[in-house]
């Protein structure tokens, strides 16, 4: 018998299989490591993952939240409820502020699977969550401005929690409508 390990491997061995049943098979909520992954093909289209440290793009967001409990592309547990989101290329975990270009509401939303793959100019796809706090869950998509930041270490850690992150003011008008102005421009 090991002194320092006074039980045997075949009674640890039922406990460690019972701990991956309660949900020890998902990937702790972390921003490391940063994953870019290779190119993937999705009904025909190929998406090229890339670092993108200047990603500022204009389109629509939908939200999806069915698939609660269902591991994402970075191997996290997903959850509805908290404010994510899946993006095509993007590194996962990427924090991205995304801006309703009906209201020029903003929030920060951390990106931790893949998607949208329905097209129809959709860029992102947020949790149900994310598209509760940016106010456009009745609609189901909404044109909007999804740009990479870097937010505050207290601003991460409330978003790896699953909590928001502080409030961000609206988008100014003169601002709100040059951005309506670039998505009518990109024929989206």
């Amino acid at each position: 018998m090991n002194r320092r390990f006074p039980f045997s491997s075949m009674a640890l061995a039922p406990a460690l299989l019972l701990s991956a049943c309660a949900g020890g098979n998902f990937r702790p909520v972390s921003d490391v490591p940063i994953r870019i992954g290779p190119a993937y093909t999705v009904r025909g289209a190929t998406y090229v993952p890339a670092a993108a440290p200047g990603y500022d793009a204009i389109g629509y967001a939908s939200w999806y939240g069915n698939e609660s409990g269902n591991r994402t592309a970075n191997g996290e547990q997903f959850r509805p409820g908290w404010i994510t989101a899946a993006h095509t290329t993007l590194p996962l975990p990427t924090y991205v502020e995304v801006t309703a270009l009906d209201t020029g509401r903003r929030i920060v939303v951390r990106v931790n699977d893949r998607g949208p793959f329905a097209g129809g100019g959709r860029i992102i796809d947020l949790s149900r969550g994310a598209a509760e706090q940016l106010g456009i869950r009745a609609q189901g998509h909404a044109p909007v401005r999804v740009r990479r930041v870097e937010p505050t270490e207290k601003d991460r850690n409330r978003l790896r929690e699953g909590k928001p992150a502080a409030a961000l003011p609206p988008v100014a008008p003169q601002e709100l409508q040059r951005l309506r102005m670039r998505l009518s421009a990109s024929g989206r």
